[in-house]
């Protein structure tokens, strides 16, 4: 899966889970951006994101990120 059709996945979680469609979601955004962006959020991203793309992330791999971009890179790598 290509960086593009992953973003707009990501872009599909995000405005689903914030009830906002103006979402936008570039390399550097991060949970300042959007300030809906708390722990329990960011715990409802990350299993939408295993659910969506079909892939496991370990707490170590997560606590590495520090923003979207890094998300997506990760995302790639999982998906090989």
């Amino acid at each position: 899966m290509d960086e593009g059709a992953i973003y707009a996945k990501l872009n599909e979680i995000f405005r689903d889970i914030f009830d906002d469609d103006s979402i936008v979601l570039t390399p550097e955004t991060n949970a300042d951006d959007i300030p809906e962006w708390d722990s329990f959020n960011h715990v409802n991203i990350t299993v939408a994101c295993e659910a969506a793309f079909g892939i496991r992330f370990k707490s170590a791999e997560l606590e590495e990120l520090s923003n979207v971009g890094g998300l997506v890179h990760l995302i790639q790598a999982k998906l090989g």
